[in-house]
């Protein structure tokens, strides 16, 4: 057996976290600086536990600039970044900098009060982005917001209340969330919000990043807050409420067709486990938008509508991933598409909305894998919109556009030959083995910067990787990954 070099943190997924916490809001133009530890529970079927934020420092800063997005590479779906809403301003806020050490991958959460309008108004649009010291945005293959999930300490979450609401959630694929014209996400002034965040580096220094998230608001004493429908956030979640909210995809999983969809084609033990993927709807509505998240391997994610006495249930949307990478699915550079504007379900009391996620199971195994759709529901319609489709009368699917395109930072596919990197096809057998440890992002035998040769194992043994790294700090994470020889 040959082994080659890696050196990439795990992929992790989002925590289910409400802040039980405190704290005053800084207003517009505020720059808020703490030290606290910040207690945050955790939502556990065998109780809680903790975590203490990173230190950081909340920093506002105004824009109406507008935001730019780069042109597309072979996107198979319409780019559509709407423009400011009448009325409304955008504002730019950040939360850092935030010391993230080479190879973490950790979930942390930001002390409440992260930066947001000091007035009563709406949200109509955010776009998340992480950036360094120098301003300029890092490729998703060096360090990037491997989630971001903002919270609203001022209301509960619609399909987990025994949380804080989950408003808002980005990921690497950068989603832009725009509320159709007509709707925003209510908030006051007096709302405390709150950041739990994954960054994930993989470059070998520790690096300082701020994440940044730019938001349209109308304030409510605003002409043209008049007549606009409060949306409320629907979270999603084929694992939702878990503390860690993700399921492994193993290559050839599903039915013989390349792809898995979770948790549809669970076998053996896995199908035995409760399902988290459910929601029961609460009151009648409209469903207004929504877009999925995914990691590497994802294909799309699907949302369905199940009714009492009828028994098929009614495919309302699939977001799916468009990659920028040549090799496919197996990258960070993607978008997710989202249902256009005028896309409208009617729902009612006691319909159950779910969510699924497809895999691609031919290519890889997939661990630690997700699948998330926010949706954004109205309890009424603006008096100018024609009504909402029944999805069980009407088809009511669509093709998604994106947000945006293919982002210049993401612009790093590889795939040429690396001279630094040995031909280990030249290199003579070493003597047999049963353990390659892993300190200082090397592997003791194996190593492909170097190695003068290479440790077997027989047909049939077994043989165990030991990181190292794994305690020092934070921990540092590191991946053991099968490639074609020559691997350089």
């Amino acid at each position: 057996m040959r082994i080659r070099r890696v050196a990439l943190p795990l992929l992790a997924g989002v925590a289910v976290l409400a802040a039980a916490c405190s704290g005053e809001s800084p207003g517009d133009g505020v720059t808020a600086t703490s030290t606290d530890q910040v207690t945050v529970t955790v939502e556990s079927s065998d109780g809680t536990t903790t975590t203490t934020a990173a230190e950081v420092t909340a920093t506002d800063v105004s824009s109406t600039a507008p935001s730019t997005t780069a042109v597309a590479r072979s996107v198979a779906f319409d780019v559509v970044d709407r423009p400011l809403a009448p009325g409304a301003e955008r504002i730019r806020y950040e939360v850092g900098p935030i010391r993230v050490k080479s190879g973490q991958n950790n979930i942390a959460t930001a002390p409440p009060g992260i930066p947001k309008p000091a007035v009563d108004g709406f949200v109509t649009r955010i776009r998340p982005d992480l950036r360094l010291a120098d301003g300029t945005i890092p490729g998703v293959d060096v360090i990037h917001l491997h989630h971001g999930v903002w919270l609203n300490l001022g209301a509960r979450d619609a399909t987990r209340p025994r949380i804080n609401e989950r408003f808002f959630a980005a990921g690497e694929e950068k989603t832009v969330t725009v509320l159709p014209d007509g709707y925003g996400y209510p908030v006051k002034g007096s709302d405390v919000w709150v950041l739990n965040y994954m960054i994930h580096n993989l470059w070998p220094e520790e690096t300082d990043v701020w994440v940044t998230y730019e938001i349209d608001f109308i304030p409510a004493d605003a002409p043209e807050a008049t007549g606009i429908v409060p949306a409320r956030p629907v979270w999603t979640d084929v694992q939702n409420g878990s503390v860690y909210p993700v399921f492994d995809v193993k290559r050839g999983a599903g039915g013989g067709d390349g792809q898995y969809t979770y948790p549809d084609e669970r076998i053996g033990e896995e199908a035995t486990q409760p399902t988290r993927h459910e929601w029961t709807v609460d009151r009648d509505g409209v469903l207004i938008g929504t877009g999925g998240h995914l990691h590497p391997g994802g294909l799309h994610t699907d949302l369905w509508l199940q009714r009492d006495g009828i028994t098929d249930r009614a495919h309302l949307f699939s977001s799916v991933a468009q990659y920028y990478e040549p090799a496919g699915a197996v990258s960070w550079d993607v978008s997710m598409s989202v249902t256009p504007e005028p896309w409208r379900v009617a729902v009612r009391a006691g319909d159950v909305l779910s969510t699924t996620a497809t895999y691609d199971s031919a290519t890889a195994s997939w661990y630690e894998s997700m699948g998330i759709m926010v949706v954004w529901m109205a309890d009424t319609q603006p008096a100018s919109e024609p009504p909402a489709p029944d999805p069980f009368t009407t088809d009511v699917t669509t093709d998604g556009e994106l947000t945006h395109g293919h982002l210049a930072e993401n612009d790093n596919h590889g795939g040429d030959t690396a001279p630094e990197y040995r031909d280990l096809t030249a290199l003579p057998d070493g003597a047999p083995t049963s353990a390659i440890p892993i300190a200082d992002y090397r592997y003791a035998e194996g190593d492909m910067l170097y190695a003068d040769d290479l440790p077997t194992v027989a047909p049939g043994e077994a043989i165990t990787f030991d990181n190292l790294d794994a305690p020092l700090g934070n921990g540092i994470w590191h991946t053991i990954t099968a490639c074609k020889a020559p691997c350089n």
